[in-house]
């Protein structure tokens, strides 16, 4: 799973010139699964955003979570984050999850999100989206559970 988390002062999606989802401050995550994702890379996925200290704390420095300012989260589902662009010119997508496995893992990590209480629009599964966003700080970070399974096992429990 890879998502693209940026900190924003608003945010919103449309689809056919109809905002379908809009949030005030908070973070845009743009989400990608890939085929072989499990549901636990999505909770693990969610957990590490919601404790990311990426807000500032009044003394310019960055050390509030989402929770701790009040912010919202928009997830878009985007997954041309698997597009392998090393050969050729053309993106190849097949480390991209299939549409269903996509969706309901996108769903998951949207309602993992809405367990732990956070405010949370998301855009259209499937859908060609136009994205708008005023970007914060600029602050952008990106998450991958891509070699955390590996890298577990190197951790003592």
């Amino acid at each position: 799973m890879r998502a693209v988390v940026q900190r924003v002062r608003s945010a919103s999606v449309h689809v056919a010139d109809e905002a379908i989802a809009t949030i005030g401050p908070g973070l845009a995550v743009l989400l990608a699964v890939a085929a072989d994702d499990r549901p636990e890379d999505g909770e693990r996925v969610a957990a590490k955003l919601l404790a990311l200290r990426i807000f500032d704390d009044g003394r310019g420095r960055l050390d509030r979570t989402l929770k701790d300012v009040g912010g919202s989260v928009l997830v878009i589902p985007q997954f041309t984050l698997y597009g392998d662009v090393r050969h050729g010119r053309r993106p190849d997508f097949t480390a991209a999850a299939p549409p269903e496995l996509g969706r309901r893992l996108f769903e998951a990590f949207c309602g993992q999100l809405r367990g732990a209480d956070a405010a949370v629009a998301q855009g259209r599964f499937g859908a060609d989206m136009r994205v708008v966003l005023e970007a914060d700080g600029p602050v952008t970070l990106v998450l991958s559970t891509d070699g955390w399974a590996q890298a577990d096992l190197g951790r003592r429990a």
